[in-house]
């Protein structure tokens, strides 16, 4: 009977979501660290399965490598959900590269020091993931509104499972310590792949939120001059309902902010304050009150008005619907439209 290792099974779903993520999403620049951080987690997977599973231990030498390069790809992906300053966050960029650097050379100098580093260095990454993410879903101003929920609990789900990743690890050095490495197999060919399958499935989840590069000529410079948040709203809902921007199922917070000419954090700002709700929650309001209309006044199904609002999956259109009227979409409809004469 062929034996397959549990690490080759995860390397085979997490081939199956990236091949959904390619299939469904529209080519884009800003997707590559997500898919190049599935791609990792799945070469990781076939590692360990092939070291721990048919026992190859030359890639005893790989493997640590290969982990210290998962933290910097995660950062690097959730990364690309915020805009930055393309040349500053380029000076940066190989900061990254030091991880995996430094194992080399544990490996060479202080193979004992390796799994204390890795310690280290995925508790590290997570706070810092956390970080960027701190002021909520409006943080990633980047990612598309109808998606910036998910992705953001992605981020805190991928820092959860980086330093679950670390939790492993330090068992595997306590394994050593107390029972000579007796257990070492089993934890990393089975408790470390949970880790690496919730990091790959948060990946493909942020993946999704991230919307194409724009390709219009409205990026207007932000301008110079601050001005009073009643002003933020009046001109951000103008855009929303007189062009229609709402329903651009692609709009992101930065986008916005270039089309209207103001900030991202002033518009952010501007609508915590006087709206007491998230950028998200504030379109979503608008997308909803469009859906409502074409619920009561015409005859397209609720999926039909669900994109055409500018929604994207019903699970968030429903969310959103009950978050507003407190009813889902069949029922708005029923109740708005009972006193309408049939139409014979």
């Amino acid at each position: 009977m062929i034996f397959i290792p549990l690490p080759f099974v995860v390397a085979l779903l997490l081939l199956i979501f990236l091949a959904a993520v390619l299939r469904s999403q529209e080519s884009s620049k800003g997707n590559w660290p997500f898919l190049a951080l599935v791609g990792l987690c799945v070469l990781q997977s076939v590692a360990v399965g092939l070291r721990w599973g048919y026992d190859l231990a030359e890639l005893r030498y790989l493997l640590p490598v290969l982990a210290s390069c998962l933290p910097p790809l995660v950062l690097a992906s959730f990364h690309s959900l915020i805009h930055f300053d393309k040349a500053e966050a380029g000076r940066a960029h190989w900061l990254h590269a030091l991880p995996p650097i430094g194992i080399v050379a544990l490996l060479l100098l202080a193979p004992e020091l390796i799994d204390a580093a890795l310690i280290v260095l995925f508790v590290g990454y997570a706070v810092a993931v956390l970080n960027l993410g701190r002021t909520g879903p409006d943080a990633l101003d980047e990612a598309r509104f109808d998606s910036a929920v998910a992705a953001h609990r992605a981020l805190v789900i991928a820092a959860a499972s980086l330093c679950l990743s670390a939790f492993f690890d330090l068992a595997i050095l306590m394994d050593f310590e107390w029972n000579t490495g007796a257990n070492v197999a089993f934890i990393v060919s089975n408790g470390n792949l949970l880790g690496l399958l919730l990091i790959g499935l948060t990946a493909v989840v942020a993946a999704r939120a991230h919307a194409p590069p724009a390709t219009g000529s409205n990026m207007i410079q932000a301008s110079s001059m601050v001005a009073q948040d009643r002003e933020v709203l009046d001109r951000i809902s103008r855009l929303l309902v007189d062009q229609k921007l709402s329903r651009d199922e692609n709009l992101t917070l930065s986008r916005l902010a270039r089309r209207a000419g103001i900030p991202a954090r002033q518009i952010s700002g501007a609508v915590n304050r006087l709206a007491h709700k998230n950028v998200s929650q504030y379109i979503n309001d608008f997308r909803i009150a469009e859906a409502c209309r074409l619920l009561r006044d015409t005859d397209m199904s609720v999926t039909a008005a669900m994109f055409e609002s500018g929604f994207q999956t019903k699970s968030n259109f429903n969310r959103e619907f009950r978050r507003v009227t407190s009813l889902s979409p069949v029922s708005w409809r029923a109740r708005n439209r009972s006193s309408r004469p049939l139409h014979i």
